[in-house]
């Protein structure tokens, strides 16, 4: 399975301390990414400027789960955790 298009829990959820076009420190955790557009997809997909850490994150059903709402907050969690 791929990613659920229009999900964008991997750009809000997580803290990203590698810059990002227009966030040049990165973006701290709960905070919406500027690459991620009104649809919840990334600008910077295919892109060369996305972020490494950007590109290796990939779908995966335990964190995903069966829903936006689900992944926002498995993420939300594992980031607290991971402090």
């Amino acid at each position: 399975m791929s990613c659920r298009a229009g999900c964008g829990a991997c750009c809000i959820a997580p803290s990203i301390t590698s810059p990002i076009p227009g966030m040049a420190e990165g973006k701290p955790a709960g905070v919406r990414c500027v690459q991620l557009d009104g649809s919840n997809l990334c600008r910077l997909f295919g892109d060369p400027r996305r972020p490494d850490v950007c590109q290796r994150f990939d779908y995966d059903p335990e964190l995903c789960l069966d829903n936006r709402e689900q992944a926002l907050t498995v993420l939300t969690q594992w980031e607290r955790a991971t402090r």
